[in-house]
């Protein structure tokens, strides 16, 4: 997926606005598809509700079908099995803007999008558990290449830095916005993350996204840490072009640390149906 820019601040998870059949809903919600042809950097998002700085309306911009169901199900992407158009409607993607009820929880905001998918894409869905390949993250033989964060002051929960649109650094790949925390930025198949005063817990989350799989921290590395990651889509870039190194090799091979590749039962949400567009607004 060429120039896409991902935010890493997006949240994938969020009185009572109540639809037809007794869920928490959306006040009024609109639905279209996102003006982008394939081509071109973009931005996707999903913001604003109940504990943000925009408490009464979700925000969302750039998402495919499949990540809406995984942000309304609270689950990755690789935990979505769906009709095999699913996959390649990935630049297909769509905008939501909804008005959230006074008094609504964050937690009520997945269930409004679950009713919202429902009502207009016809969206219903079974619980199932498969075996697949799962994702192991260890040391290395010869050892961590992480360095422990120094102690400083905390900053202020929930302070928003500005955006910053990513550019290409002198190395090709893309410069994340300026801050702390984990920060991630994807151009040209490539993607960059930096990680100030990091878990290994947050890096596995990024791992697993890219990956499509799993990962289990076995580590046994209980700081927090700075550190930085630069990878290629593995497959993906023009021919001729030197694309980097994979996720697997960039994780050895920058942080001293390995993926294992195991079997494991993961939880899936299987669609029964769903409607390749919505119902009009």
């Amino acid at each position: 997926m060429r120039n896409m820019i991902v935010l890493a601040s997006c949240a994938s998870g969020w009185v009572y606005g109540q639809s037809a059949n007794s869920q928490p809903a959306f006040e009024v919600a609109s639905i279209r598809q996102s003006a982008y042809t394939g081509r071109g950097p973009f931005i996707t998002r999903m913001d604003g509700g109940p504990g943000t700085d925009d408490p009464s309306r979700v925000t969302i911009e750039h998402y495919m079908l499949v990540g809406l169901i995984a942000a309304a199900y609270r689950v990755e992407t690789y935990q979505v099995s769906g009709p095999s158009w699913l996959e390649d409607a990935r630049y297909t993607q769509f905008d939501i803007s909804a008005k959230v009820p006074d008094g609504a929880t964050k937690e009520q905001v997945p269930l409004m999008m679950r009713n919202l998918l429902a009502e207009r894409f016809h969206l219903t869905v079974h619980r199932e558990k498969k075996e697949a390949s799962v994702y192991e993250l260890v040391v290395a033989k010869n050892g961590p290449k992480l360095k422990e964060s120094a102690k400083t002051p905390a900053t202020k929960d929930g302070a928003v830095q500005p955006f910053v649109f990513p550019k290409l650094g002198q190395d090709g790949f893309p410069v994340p916005p300026p801050g702390r925390g984990y920060r991630m930025a994807m151009m040209n198949d490539r993607g960059t993350a930096e990680f100030t005063d990091a878990t290994m817990g947050q890096l596995v989350g990024l791992l697993a996204g890219q990956l499509g799989r799993p990962v289990t921290d076995a580590t046994g590395l209980k700081g927090k840490y700075d550190f930085s990651l630069r990878w290629s889509m593995e497959g993906l870039g023009k021919p001729g072009d030197d694309p980097g190194p994979t996720i697997f090799g960039a994780v050895q091979e920058q942080l001293g640390l390995k993926l294992e590749q195991k079997k494991g039962m993961i939880d899936m949400i299987v669609i029964d149906h769903l409607d390749k567009a919505p119902t009009e607004n």
